[in-house]
């Protein structure tokens, strides 16, 4: 089997990621800050991953490690030798390159050869009685489709039944921003090293890291001092942002949102958004919608404040409100745009999204005064470019969408990146396949346009609101599993995330 029956986040991983081209210099300058050499920084990293292997697959007698002409490659050498020497049986490929090995995996693969160690051609037939594969072929510099002989050895692994583990990043998966221009490999389990890499936590990354966890190699103490340019956040960080209530709060400490959408036969949308601001711990919820949505909308959840949307109405909600969210359900008819024209010449903070979304793309503005939460199609829209552009570089793109909208950009997906003009940017490591459904982006807006209007800043709402979005509906596929997920399941559980302190309480 390919799989290992374990929770992601039964791993330790830091709330820090670097962007590939940092992390060269992450080695040089945190291997000097210790007094040790890049050649003892690779042996570790080579023992990181051989005490890794061994406790995943104990019972293992026969490993195939599979290494690449540069120091990815040398670290596989060192896990060969190590193997070796405690006994176990290794076959060895090794990729040869027009240029010599870097210094230290020429040292390493020395090394390896020392011990009596065989180096085999890609060519060879492969045993078949491998117990685990060890892909150390193409690391973090990777940015453009395997050659031969590189993607034959990948395909192979990727039939071959049997695990496979990844050294730093698994071979053929873009280490900057998580796309696969070729083949790449599905790694059962990844031990990344010194640093995340962007490319581990979005992008394609979940249908190739498998397993992830992380090993320091030892430089902690210089690397705690370093200020890293981006932020992974999980359900482990929320209670950094939601702190319990005062005893003597009320209703008027946690937020007036106002909600705005719901056209005729979208009355679903609005709902959602609502509920889940609900749910996310507002204190009042106003929705205006589509005369026809009031009824149904009281009957669902009387918790609600539900008005049809007039000029009058909509004038008293925006004076009434600490925050509006609009755009689920709205459409972009006339009765749609004539509420938005009146929104945007509102001062106050608000969310846009779904339909706003699809206006704004036509009349483009910029203000700071707004979060904007776009799926991969919506951000092509709002910049003008295909969707395969958009998935080619997210990191990228939500850079782009802020620079051109401005205030805090959501760009939703699998690894869902949080920006903000002034250079915040955050991956939400949260989320499963589960949430590939209608209504989840609703039910994140309303999720964020609460925690907003709970006085949290702009970006921390936004990340806040992310996470315990994914992390909701991760409570929900580890009970029930991910095909057939609504998005109002997501409400059993997640008063548990938006509640930190109540984690410890979770079944």
């Amino acid at each position: 089997m390919k799989n290992l029956n374990q929770q992601k986040d039964n791993l330790s991983l830091p709330y820090s990621v670097w962007p590939v081209e940092a992390i060269a210099q992450l080695e040089r300058e945190g291997a000097d800050a210790l007094g040790i050499t890049l050649f003892e920084l690779m042996q570790r990293a080579g023992e990181a991953a051989f005490d890794r292997i061994r406790t995943l697959w104990p019972d293992s007698q026969h490993w195939l490690i599979l290494c690449g002409h540069g120091n990815n490659g040398g670290d596989g050498f060192v896990i060969a030798r190590l193997a070796k020497a405690a006994g176990l049986t290794v076959t060895l490929i090794a990729v040869e390159g027009r240029h010599a090995l870097p210094d230290e995996a020429q040292q390493a693969r020395a090394a390896w050869l020392a011990a009596g160690g065989v180096v085999h051609d890609p060519a060879i037939d492969w045993p078949g009685d491998l117990d685990v594969i060890v892909d150390a072929l193409l690391g973090t510099g990777m940015n453009r489709a395997p050659a031969v002989p590189y993607d034959r050895l990948i395909e192979q692994a990727n039939r071959y039944p049997a695990p496979i583990f990844s050294i730093d990043v698994p071979s053929g998966l873009v280490a900057a921003n998580g796309t696969t221009p070729g083949v790449a490999i599905e790694a059962t389990f990844t031990l990344t090293f010194i640093a995340l890499k962007p490319g581990l936590l979005t992008g394609k990354a979940r249908d190739h890291v498998g397993q992830l966890d992380y090993h320091s190699l030892g430089l902690d103490p210089w690397l705690i001092t370093q200020q890293p340019p981006i932020a992974r956040f999980d359900a482990g960080y929320l209670s950094h942002w939601l702190t319990p209530r005062r005893a003597t709060s009320h209703k008027g400490d946690h937020g007036r949102l106002l909600l705005i959408g719901g056209d005729h036969g979208t009355a679903g949308a609005i709902r959602m958004a609502a509920e889940a601001a609900l749910r996310a711990g507002s204190g009042l919820v106003r929705v205006l919608t589509h005369i026809e949505n009031v009824a149904p909308l009281l009957t669902a959840r009387p918790e609600l404040m539900v008005q049809e949307l007039t000029a009058s109405a909509l004038d008293d909600g925006l004076e009434w409100a600490d925050f509006i969210v609009i755009g689920p359900g709205m459409g972009q008819g006339a009765w749609g745009k004539k509420a938005l024209k009146k929104v945007e010449n509102s001062h106050k903070p608000m969310l846009w999204d779904a339909d706003a979304l699809n206006l704004l793309a036509i009349s483009p503005d910029k203000r700071q005064n707004r979060i904007i939460t776009p799926h991969p199609g919506e951000a092509a829209r709002l910049l003008n470019v295909k969707v395969s552009e958009i998935e080619s570089d997210r990191l990228l793109a939500v850079r782009r969408l802020v620079k051109r909208y401005g205030g805090v950009v959501v760009l939703k997906g699998a690894g869902t990146l949080v920006a903000e003009e002034s250079g915040k940017l955050a991956i939400a490591d949260v989320g499963n396949a589960g949430m590939a459904s209608g209504g989840m982006g609703d039910v994140l807006s309303g999720i964020i346009g609460s925690l907003a209007g709970q006085k949290l800043p702009h970006y921390d709402a936004a990340c806040a609101g992310c996470v315990a979005h994914g992390a909701a509906a991760d409570a929900v596929a580890a009970h029930y599993g991910t095909r057939g997920m609504l998005a109002t399941d997501l409400f059993s559980v997640l008063y548990l995330f938006v509640n930190p302190e109540m984690s410890n309480k979770k079944e």
